[in-house]
C-alpha cells in the first residue's frame, strides 16, 4: 500500500480543502502491521492493538485484520475494542483504578486482566467470572528511562506488583499470566533482554504453572533493525514454559502514521524574533506541553536562513510548538505540516478556548478522504448540562 511521500504532503498542503487537519496514513500503519505479523510469524507471539494510543474507527477497521485483539485501559475502551472484536479476538484490561459499579460490565467484556495491585486482585478475584483469566501486572524495578514522567518503575510507582514482593507471595499459583511494561519508545531489545533475564532469575521453572505473559507495549519496532532478539525471547518462552506471549502495541502502529496540517493565520515580531501565529493548538496535541516536547515538522530546514517560533491560536502564553528555520520567509496563510503526530495527540486533543478540533482525514492508495469534521454543536453538546 503506498504511504505519503514527500510530493504527496506537497500536494496534501496545497489541496486539503481546510485546517487544521490531522491526516492518517493507511499506508504507513499498513507497513508496521506486515511487520508485526512477521514478527508473530517468526516468533509465535500474539498481537494486541493497544487502542488507548489511537481509538479512531477507520484505525481500529484496518488494525484489526493483522491482530490477536486489542488491548484496554478503562470500561470505555474495552466496550469499543468488543464493538469492533465483535468477539474474534482477546481483550486484554490492566489499569491502576477499577470502580466498583464499573466491575460487572468490564468482568462481561474482557478476556484477560492484569491487576494493579494485591489489593485490587484480592477485591475482585473472588467475583470474577470462571471464563476471566487472571493475571498481575509485575513492576520489576528495572528503570530504563531518565524522566519519571514515562517511567513505570519510577520510586513509588503506582503500577503494577513488585517483583520482590510477588517473589514472596504464592500468587503464580493463582493467577494465569503477568504483564510487564517499564519502557517507553525503546528502539532496542536490551531492555526486554534484562527485564526477562530477572523474571526468568526469580521464578524460574515457576513461570511453567502460568499460561501466559503480556510483554506490554512500548518498543518502537520499526525503528529496530534486528528483530532475532525478540524472535529468540519469545520462541525460548514458549518452549521453555508453554506459554502464550503478548505484546501490545500503540505508538509503534499509529505514532509515524499521523500529520497535522496547519496555516499560518498571523506572524509579526516580538522582542527580535519572528513569531507565526497558526490556527492550531498546543491542545491539539497535548504532549507537546506536558513533556515539553519540540515535534517534527516537514518544514523545518537546519540551515535556513529564517528563524520562526510556531505558536499556537489559544491565549495560553506556554501554547508554543518550538523555533523552527525555514528556507524562506513565512507568509499569512502559507501551511506548515507536524509529523509523528499519529499517538496520543487526537486522544488527549481539546477544545481550550473553543477552538474546534481538527478536521480528519485519510490518506489511502493515493487519495486523500474526509472522514471526521466537528461542528459548533459538538461543542455545545460537551458543555450542556444533561436534562432530567
Amino acid at each position: 500500500m503506498k504511504t505519503l511521500g514527500a510530493m504527496d504532503l506537497q500536494h496534501i498542503k496545497d489541496t486539503i480543502p481546510s485546517s487544521p487537519a490531522f491526516v492518517l496514513d493507511a499506508g504507513a500503519m499498513t507497513d508496521t502491521l506486515n511487520l508485526l505479523s512477521t514478527l508473530r510469524e517468526g516468533s509465535g507471539c500474539k498481537v494486541l492493538y493497544s487502542i488507548k494510543s489511537l481509538p479512531f474507527s477507520s484505525v481500529l477497521e484496518l488494525v484489526q485484520p493483522y491482530v490477536d485483539g486489542f488491548s484496554a485501559s478503562s470500561l470505555f475502551e474495552a466496550r469499543l475494542a468488543h464493538e469492533f472484536l465483535v468477539g474474534q479476538g482477546d481483550i486484554h484490561l490492566t489499569t491502576p483504578g477499577i470502580r466498583p459499579d464499573e466491575w460487572e460490565a468490564l468482568a462481561g467484556l474482557v478476556t484477560h486482566i492484569s491487576f494493579n495491585s494485591h489489593p485490587q486482585y484480592q477485591r475482585y478475584a473472588a467475583i470474577a467470572p470462571a471464563a476471566l483469566s487472571m493475571g498481575l501486572r509485575v513492576n520489576a524495578k528495572l528503570s530504563f528511562l531518565n524522566d519519571d514522567r514515562f517511567n513505570p518503575s519510577r520510586q513509588y510507582s503506582k503500577l503494577g506488583v513488585s517483583i520482590d514482593e510477588l517473589w514472596q507471595s504464592a500468587c503464580l499459583d493463582q493467577v494465569k499470566g503477568l504483564h510487564i511494561h517499564n519502557v517507553y519508545s525503546a528502539t532496542d531489545f536490551n531492555p526486554l533482554i534484562k527485564t526477562l533475564d530477572k523474571l526468568r532469575s526469580y521464578f524460574g521453572k515457576d513461570l511453567a504453572k502460568l499460561e501466559w505473559l503480556n510483554l506490554g507495549g512500548g518498543y518502537l519496532f520499526k525503528e529496530i533493525n534486528d528483530h532475532r532478539p525478540f524472535i529468540g525471547l519469545v520462541s525460548q518462552l514458549k518452549n521453555d514454559y508453554g506459554l502464550d506471549v503478548y505484546i501490545e502495541p500503540g505508538k509503534a502502529v499509529v505514532g509515524d502514521a499521523g500529520y497535522l496540517v496547519a496555516t499560518v493565520l498571523d506572524s509579526f515580531v516580538s522582542d527580535g524574533k519572528t513569531l507565526a501565529i497558526l490556527d492550531t493548538s498546543i491542545n491539539h496535541n497535548p504532549e507537546v506541553f506536558e513533556y515539553q516536547r519540540q515535534p517534527a515538522l516537514l518544514e523545518d530546514n537546519p540551515k535556513g536562513a529564517h528563524n520562526v517560533i510556531l505558536a499556537g491560536s489559544t491565549c495560553l502564553a506556554g501554547d508554543v510548538f518550538g523555533e523552527y528555520r525555514f528556507s524562506k520567509p513565512l507568509a499569512i496563510g502559507d501551511r506548515v505540516v507536524f509529523k509523528n503526530m499519529g499517538a496520543y495527540s487526537l486522544i488527549k486533543a481539546n477544545r481550550f478556548n473553543g477552538y474546534n478540533l481538527p478536521d480528519i482525514y485519510g490518506f489511502q492508495d493515493g487519495q486523500l478522504k474526509p472522514l471526521k469534521h466537528y461542528r459548533y454543536r459538538d461543542y455545545r453538546q460537551q458543555w450542556l448540562a444533561d436534562r432530567s
